[in-house]
């Protein structure tokens, strides 16, 4: 390539670096260019996020992709192009696994790549990332490429540098805090990455929208969706974007509290207060002082814990149990459900003074039917936790399989997608005596056909006596859940506990349920 080749090529570059674009743009923008200088199969633009790489921006690598969350130490590829002081060129026969191996699109998109280079991003002298090149055919790249790599490596230095200071150094650094915190938990950040919200979608931007909305403010926000749509994960990414993100995120699962602990676990308690309690204990919500507490599964909260509850978020005062003395906290309380509250208010199981004072701002989360083509991302997310987990070197799913899961309409929502992925990396090993280099998973590894006759089979019939259509829809549902814990019981001779494990509930919500629905324990 000729010097006034390579001008031609990276002046529309240099002309970006003078306007405010949007991340996602100003990424997309960098790899088209940079296959218009390089041609090749797939390139990708990732950040460092301490020990992880994240995908910011891909071109001709399968759209799961943008889920994955490299961990550096597991890619020695990744690890050799951040430690390199210029671009690197890996032999086709040098014999470490490439992180996209198995992701690269087109009729050939199931082989590994045969030649690929790539090259750290410098900004203010700290490694910012990365960008790499890959190709299925052994040597379309040369050394006489690796300048040219070079230059345009120092131009996209230049341009997220540049992105970084128009965007003001406290907004980027917010936005790192939000990326890094959201979606993550202490678990599942020791091998699959931060847990992130993932996607792109119009309903995924939505909810983004509305969590850089309300999570600078102080008002009390009631997370609305479907079991298993990630409320906890929104609740703190919320915590992450307010000014308290420094102190205490605190969570409580209600549906997990038995009645006589709920008072003591939320306001603490004094010596004495109780038989068992020897000493002194703070509460959620003075753990969370200063900070935010989250109340997962709200409307489990018997009423007259949500009459003290109330008087604390009003006057920030509460009292232990067992104590006349006031202790005052300053604490946001994010709550969650999966209920319709003010059903709930209506059929008089939860106070309506109770229900207006989390209901401040309400936040609804999409089921995951209703976020498209966000599914695959979300997918590669999980595909890279099994991979890094099960010790593989590369996992990756083919176009059935890729139609499968769009076609699906996810009950579960992303824990269903998750365990389902989990569960269909096992099946595919074992179709093989040894460990392939990539696994593929088909859309027989992932079932789903039998997942939705599963789904289909588990609904109890509808009883003569009592046709759902002459009921109303509460009526209706109450009944169906009546029915199906009376049968769960009696599959499991009155065992609580396996029948609540069999009905996917903790075996608090059961019993909560069970009052409810006026079935008394034998």
């Amino acid at each position: 390539m000729t010097p006034q080749t390579l001008l031609t090529a990276l002046l529309p570059l240099m002309a970006d670096l003078a306007q405010d674009l949007p991340e996602t743009e100003r990424h997309r923008r960098l790899l088209e260019a940079l296959r218009v200088l390089l041609p090749c199969d797939a390139t990708a633009v990732l950040r460092l996020d301490g020990e992880w790489l994240v995908p910011l921006a891909v071109n001709g690598l399968s759209r799961d992709t943008m889920g994955r969350r490299f961990r550096v130490a597991e890619h020695p590829r990744f690890m050799q192009l951040l430690a390199a002081s210029g671009p690197v060129r890996f032999a086709a026969d040098c014999g470490l696994p490439d992180p996209f191996d198995g992701l690269v699109e087109g009729l050939q998109g199931h082989l590994p790549v045969h030649d690929c280079m790539g090259c750290a991003l410098q900004v203010d002298g700290r490694p910012w990332g990365v960008v790499t090149l890959d190709a299925l055919e052994v040597g379309r790249f040369s050394r006489v490429a690796l300048p040219t790599l070079q230059a345009f490596a120092s131009l996209a230095a230049a341009s997220v540098a540049v992105a970084t200071r128009l965007h003001g150094l406290a907004a980027e650094a917010e936005g790192e805090r939000l990326r890094a915190d959201t979606y993550a938990t202490q678990a599942a950040g020791a091998r699959g990455g931060p847990r992130q919200l993932i996607g792109h979608g119009a309903a995924h931007k939505r909810l983004l929208k509305e969590i850089a909305l309300a999570g600078p403010t102080e008002l009390c926000v009631l997370i609305q969706g479907e079991t298993g749509t990630g409320k906890e994960l929104v609740a703190q990414a919320l915590h992450a974007a307010s000014p308290r993100a420094r102190r205490p995120l605190v969570s409580i699962n209600c549906a997990a509290l038995p009645d006589s602990l709920v008072e003591s676990e939320l306001f603490g308690h004094v010596r004495g207060a109780f038989t068992g309690a020897v000493g002194e204990r703070r509460g959620k919500f003075e753990l969370a002082d200063g900070g935010t507490l989250f109340l997962d599964e709200v409307a489990e909260l018997p009423p007259p814990v949500q009459a003290k509850l109330l008087r604390v978020l009003q006057s920030g005062q509460l009292q232990r149990l067992g104590s006349d003395r006031e202790h005052r906290v300053d604490v946001r309380v994010i709550a969650a459900t999966n209920r319709d509250l003010a059903q709930e208010v209506r059929e008089g199981r939860m106070r309506a003074d109770f229900y207006h004072r989390l209901s401040v701002y309400p936040l609804p989360v999409p089921p995951l039917r209703e976020r498209g083509r966000d599914v695959l991302p979300i997918g590669g997310f999980f595909l890279e936790e099994a991979r890094s987990r099960m010790g593989l070197g590369a996992v990756r799913l083919d176009a059935a399989a890729q139609a499968a899961l769009l076609a699906y309409d996810w009950p579960g929502n992303v824990r269903e997608l998750e365990h389902l992925l989990g569960r269909s990396v096992v099946k595919a090993l074992g179709r093989h005596a040894q460990r392939p280099r990539i696994l593929t998973l088909s859309a027989e590894d992932l079932d789903l056909g039998s997942a939705k006759n599963t789904t289909t089979a588990t609904a109890p019939p509808a009883t003569p006596e009592a046709p759902a259509s002459h009921l109303g829809l509460r009526d209706a549902v109450a009944q169906l859940e009546r029915r199906m814990v009376l049968d769960a019981l009696a599959q499991h001779n009155q065992q609580w506990a396996p029948a609540a494990r069999s009905l996917r509930i903790d075996a608090a919500n059961l019993a909560r349920m069970a009052r409810r629905l006026g079935i008394e324990r034998g």
